[in-house]
């Protein structure tokens, strides 16, 4: 329930209203349009019809609110109105067929717009009305006929309709379309009474539709006789003989001319009658047409007449037929006597004309060709007699002499010959009248005619190519325009002269002035061809860079090119190709230029390998002095070993020692240093496989004299005895001969014992340093 007072409410109704007035905004629509025909949709010729179109239209209270009304007839405009009204009215008054179709009326309110359409199909035509200027008229002429139904619209088409009693009417006219009245002009050729009458179809909308008959007119036509007569005395005549004519219409009524004609040519003109004299002709027989006419009425009779050929047309004969400048021809005046008893051929005249000029009085004329005789000829023959006069002319002969064929001219179509390609030729005279027949003859029996017979027309012929210059002068042309007289000739010599000859490029051949160069020098690579017409242009390639070296357009056979600084990479295959304007390209063989080294290199690779020679030889010498010094070396260690395995046979454990008292002298030896010699012989074998001894530095220190020096000198001695017997590298190869001599020793002084030990020690002991001593000094060399 809405608790607000009632006025409020009214209140913002009437702002929000007020607020749409403010803004302009107008709210209407179109609600319906209705179009109404009165008094039916359908209705008979001559109705009046009322076409009512109405709108409705809702808005919100907008004043003065307009209407656009549109209506139309198959979609053509008709009628528009704007009004404040909702309705409009038009009326058809009365409504005829072209008014039949679809109508639609569309009305239009601001914006929007809104249409309704209705068919409206009036049947029945008016009946047409017939008038006519003349009801009597006379056969042939003419007169006025109207057509109308003044109350139709549209495109009419109005025809008219003549009917003989008792028989179908017959149509004698038909116009084109219209408006409502059509007027035309009609002929009655057939004398008598009739009836006219019209009628019309109307091209409507909905298709045609035709009218009934008019009203019928009874027309009489009548009779005119103005039939001419015409008489000829004596129909067939002798040339030469007077004839006369009459032609006249008897009684003839006002206004009637009378026409003599011939082959439609008006001979003679008259009012009523006319007499026509004449003096006959073989072109006098034929026909003669006496015409008489009275406005658009007219009359005709005929009459025939022939005229005998005494003699004949001359003929003027020329001989010959075919006349040049500088021949005589003949012309001869020929006549034919058909009647010999009507003429006297010895009192027959004869006179031959040029160009209407008097040439001679006798039937014949004889001169010589030259252009002032080029002209038109005729003849003219003269007999007399007591009777008549005959004088007859030939048809005129067109003698113009002909010229002769001028001395034809040779050349190239295009200026320019290509060896090797085929080419045309033109063979040309530039005097002789045509027809022209020209022959031409050429190499490999070459043979081909043509016939020039129009002035645009030339001779030229298609020929194969060739390879020599020298072939051209094989080359004949022979024209002629004469029957049975010897051609002019030209021969193909002069194209030498008049032509451009082009002679392609032979194979190019290339010629390095060196086949093999040393880096950082120059050579020269000439590129020449045979033959071929300068300029040419060469070019070289250089194979393994796919690069041109050289472009020269010389205008000589011969091009040469300077490579300078020739480095490694300038070594390869070399070619050239040739051309000239015969645009046919031609490649050399391919040429490998070598590159060797410079001599400076080669210097450097000698000397390089004298070097390297010098070292091998020296190295091999230091080799053999190493190996010398090693075996000094051995020497030394041989002695320092010997007395070190004789220092550590007295230093023995006194176990060994007892040992060996308990055993045969014999067997001492054997049994203390049989494992030494063995044991040197395994490190000998093992000293072969190794590597070779080194050099190594022997530390000595000198016996104290405060110690004993047995002992000291014993253990030092020992320890290097015993490196050596444990197969060191150094001493493998001196151990064999060092145990060969200790036991050499020892089968000597086996016998000795123990006596004497220690003075043996003390021996070793000094040379074992001593011999250090040596080898130091040696190893340090």
């Amino acid at each position: 329930m809405d608790c607000r007072p009632p006025d409020l409410l009214l209140l913002l109704t009437s702002l929000l209203h007020f607020s749409h007035f403010a803004r302009g905004e107008q709210s209407y629509t179109i609600d319906t349009v209705g179009l109404t025909i009165l008094p039916s949709y359908t209705v008979q010729s001559g109705t009046p019809v009322t076409l009512r179109c109405q709108v409705s239209v809702s808005h919100d209270n907008i004043p003065n609110l307009t209407h656009t009304f549109q209506l139309t007839r198959n979609s053509f405009p008709i009628f528009t109105d704007t009004t404040t009204e909702d309705s409009v009215v038009y009326e058809l008054n009365p409504a005829r067929a072209a008014d039949s179709g679809t109508y639609e009326c569309r009305v239009t309110v601001k914006d929007k717009s809104k249409f309704s359409n209705g068919e409206l199909v009036v049947t029945g035509l008016q009946t047409p009305i017939l008038h006519l200027s003349n009801t009597k008229p006379f056969e042939s002429e003419e007169f006025t006929a109207t057509c109308s139904a003044p109350d139709e619209k549209g495109s009419l088409i109005f025809r008219f309709y003549q009917r003989f009693r008792s028989r179908e009417p017959l149509k004698i006219k038909e116009l084109a379309p219209t408006g409502n009245s059509s007027e035309t002009t009609l002929v009655l050729r057939q004398v008598g009474d009739s009836l006219l009458f019209c009628d019309y179809d109307n091209l409507v909308s909905s298709g045609i539709r035709s009218s009934n008959r008019s009203n019928e007119i009874q027309v009489i036509v009548r009779a005119l006789y103005i039939s001419p007569i015409m008489n000829v005395l004596h129909a067939s005549v002798f040339e030469g003989d007077v004839v006369e004519i009459v032609c006249k219409v008897v009684n003839p009524p006002g206004n009637v001319e009378v026409f003599l004609t011939k082959d439609k040519r008006i001979l003679k003109k008259a009012s009523g009658s006319l007499v026509h004299r004449l003096t006959a002709k073989d072109s006098d027989s034929g026909e003669f047409v006496c015409k008489a006419e009275q406005g658009n009425v007219q009359k005709e009779t005929y009459r025939s007449i022939t005229v005998k050929e005494i003699l004949s047309k001359p003929h003027l004969l020329v001989e010959p037929l075919d006349i040049f400048e500088g021949d005589r021809f003949k012309l001869t005046c020929i006549v034919k006597v058909y009647f010999p008893a009507e003429v006297d051929r010895d009192t027959m005249q004869f006179f031959i004309y040029k160009d209407n000029i008097n040439l001679t009085t006798s039937d014949t004329y004889s001169a010589v060709a030259n252009p002032d005789g080029n002209g038109n000829y005729s003849c003219k023959v003269v007999a007399n007699s007591v009777r008549r006069s005959i004088v007859k002319e030939s048809t005129n002969v067109v003698i113009k002499a002909k010229i002769p064929v001028s001395k034809p001219m040779l050349s190239v179509v295009g200026g320019t010959l290509v060896l090797g390609k085929p080419f045309q030729l033109l063979c040309h005279s530039n005097s002789g009248t045509l027809p022209i027949t020209y022959k031409l003859y050429g190499p490999g029996k070459f043979n081909k005619r043509r016939i020039v017979s129009k002035p645009e027309e030339r001779a030229i012929f298609n020929c194969s190519a060739i390879f020599k210059i020298s072939d051209l002068d094989e080359f004949l042309c022979h024209v002629n325009n004469k029957p049975n007289t010897p051609p002019m000739i030209e021969s193909g010599q002069q194209l030498r002269h008049s032509s451009t000859i082009i002679e392609p490029v032979s194979k190019p051949v290339l010629r390095p002035s060196s086949m093999s160069i040393s880096e950082g020098q120059s050579t020269t690579i000439g590129c020449s061809v045979k033959h071929g017409t300068p300029p040419i242009q060469f070019s070289l390639y250089h194979e393994k860079n796919k690069s041109l070296l050289m472009f020269f357009n010389s205008s000589n056979l011969e091009v040469s090119y300077n490579l300078t600084d020739v480095k490694q990479e300038d070594e390869g295959k070399y070619y050239c190709v040739g051309t000239n304007v015969a645009n046919e390209t031609k490649q050399s063989e391919r040429v490998t230029i070598q590159v060797t080294l410079a001599q400076w290199k080669k210097g450097l690779i000698a000397a390089f390998c004298i070097l390297l020679v010098l070292m091998l030889i020296l190295g091999w010498i230091c080799k053999k002095n190493l190996r010398t010094c090693k075996r000094k070396r051995m020497g030394h260690e041989l002695a320092v070993k010997s007395t070190g395995t004789k220092v550590e046979r007295l230093s023995l454990t006194q176990a060994e020692f007892e040992q060996a008292a308990n055993v045969t002298p014999g067997m001492i030896g054997k049994n203390i240093w049989s494992d030494h010699v063995s044991t040197s012989e395994s490190d000998d074998q093992n000293s072969v496989a190794a590597t070779e001894p080194e050099c190594t530095e022997v530390e000595t220190k000198q016996a104290e004299p405060n110690k004993a020096p047995v002992n000291e000198g014993t253990d030092s001695v020992c320890s290097e005895v015993r490196n050596s017997k444990l197969g060191v590298p150094e001493q493998a190869d001196v151990g064999s001969v060092e145990y060969a001599e200790l036991n050499h020793d020892t089968d000597h002084k086996g016998d000795a014992g123990n006596h004497g030990n220690q003075s043996v020690q003390d021996d070793h002991i000094v040379e074992i340093d001593n011999s250090v001593d040596v080898n130091a000094a040696t190893c340090g060399e």
